[in-house]
């Protein structure tokens, strides 16, 4: 693959190119990530214009049915829209096993859209591995909006969070004890909650939910002075407050472009997934070093039974790895 006529290919809109350049940058194989990476870095200079939002939420909440309303709505305002749905990894194949291209019938039609469903691959919180530089190549591709849909599970707020301009949680109505479940976490990282499934019965119980989370978000100390987290209520079956969800997502980045606080968020970004990908890369370095698997392997049998300790260990393999690097 040639990176210049891959970039070009991209620029002029060709999905194929595009879907083909991600599997690359997906790939386990260095020489394809490599392969994906020259292409990526020829259009580095045109990423980055478009708006960034994450969305999550715990299994069952209408996420996939949230996202394709939403993106239904964007696309008939005239925008290009993104979705990088992040699947759980099959256990078998390894690829994605919910594949949002099913559940997102109407948006994938649309030639406005472009949907990508990404197995997890076990990394963190269910974002995928390359889930950040298939965002950059969306945006230098032209497309307006890119909508990140997580897993929903362990540490995925945190990890979508540190990626995104907009964080969009999205949860059940629920009453009672119930809502003590929240995690506060959760509540701390969101921009805006949106009580989804607010249809049929459900209507009152995620309106009273609406009011108890708009409740607890007054008691958090908000991330900045320019933006305050609400909580919405929503239907995405229904089609009803996606309008709503949007004009926040809208006010949140005038106001944040005014600030300049967009802008410290970029580069703060950025500058946290260089070091990740650093940090990544010397544990790499380590585990492949010379001598190490063989090393590593004795103190971890050593700890196990409990004949030293992991602190030792630890400083055992370091030592060992420095000393061969001289």
């Amino acid at each position: 693959m040639d990176p210049s006529q891959a970039a070009r290919a991209i620029r002029g809109g060709d999905r194929r190119v595009m879907a083909r350049v991600i599997t690359k940058l997906e790939s386990t194989l260095d020489a394809d990530y490599v392969e994906g990476q020259a292409v990526l870095e020829s259009l580095i200079a045109e990423s980055g214009n478009a708006i960034r939002v994450g969305v999550t939420g715990p299994p069952g909440v209408g996420k996939s049915t949230f996202i394709e309303a939403l993106g239904l709505h964007l696309v008939e305002q005239g925008k290009r829209v993104a979705v990088l749905a992040v699947d759980p990894s099959s256990p078998v194949t390894g690829g994605s096993i919910l594949g949002d291209k099913t559940r997102m019938e109407r948006l994938a039609v649309r030639p406005e859209a472009f949907i990508r469903p990404s197995p997890s691959g076990g990394s963190l919180g269910g974002v995928a591995h390359r889930t950040r530089e298939v965002m950059l190549l969306c945006e230098a591709a032209g497309y307006d909006i890119v909508l990140i849909e997580t897993v929903g599970i362990g540490q995925s707020e945190v990890a979508v969070a540190s990626m995104v301009d907009f964080f969009l949680v999205l949860l059940l109505p629920a009453g009672g004890d119930e809502l003590q479940g929240i995690k506060k976490g959760v509540v701390e990282l969101a921009d805006a909650l949106v009580v989804n499934k607010a249809d049929g019965e459900m209507v009152s119980t995620a309106d009273r939910t609406r009011a108890d989370y708009a409740s607890a978000l007054d008691l958090i100390r908000a991330l900045n002075d320019e933006w305050r987290p609400r909580a919405l209520v929503a239907s995405a079956l229904e089609t009803r407050g996606i309008v709503e969800a949007w004009d926040a997502v809208m006010e949140h980045h005038e106001l944040m472009h005014r600030s300049g606080h967009f802008d410290e968020r970029r580069r703060g970004q950025a500058r946290a997934w260089l070091w990740k990908l650093v940090d990544e890369g010397v544990a790499r370095a380590f585990r492949e070093g010379s001598g190490m698997k063989d090393a590593i392997a004795r103190e971890e049998e050593a700890v196990a039974a409990q004949k030293t300790t992991p602190a030792a260990a630890a400083r055992t393999l370091l030592a060992a790895f420095e000393a061969r690097r001289r």
